[in-house]
């Protein structure tokens, strides 16, 4: 699967129907982490807003234990 772009992934999530905080939330992310890496403060380097960027499917990678749904 192709990385997103951020824009790409919140279009991704409206398209879904999702808010920021359910994604999270169903994905056992932190909503401020999130919305960090969704609006470019945080780049996903590691950590949380490592896995955030997985889920989001704007940065490669294996988010470890959880599973991502895309």
């Amino acid at each position: 699967m192709p990385l997103r772009t951020l824009s790409q992934a919140k279009a991704w999530l409206d398209e879904q129907g999702k808010s920021v905080q359910e994604f999270a939330r169903e994905h056992d992310l932190c909503p401020a982490t999130t919305y960090q890496v969704l609006s470019g403060h945080k780049k996903g380097k590691r950590g949380k807003s490592h896995a955030a960027a997985v889920c989001l499917g704007v940065k490669a990678g294996i988010r470890g234990e959880g599973a991502c749904w895309h």
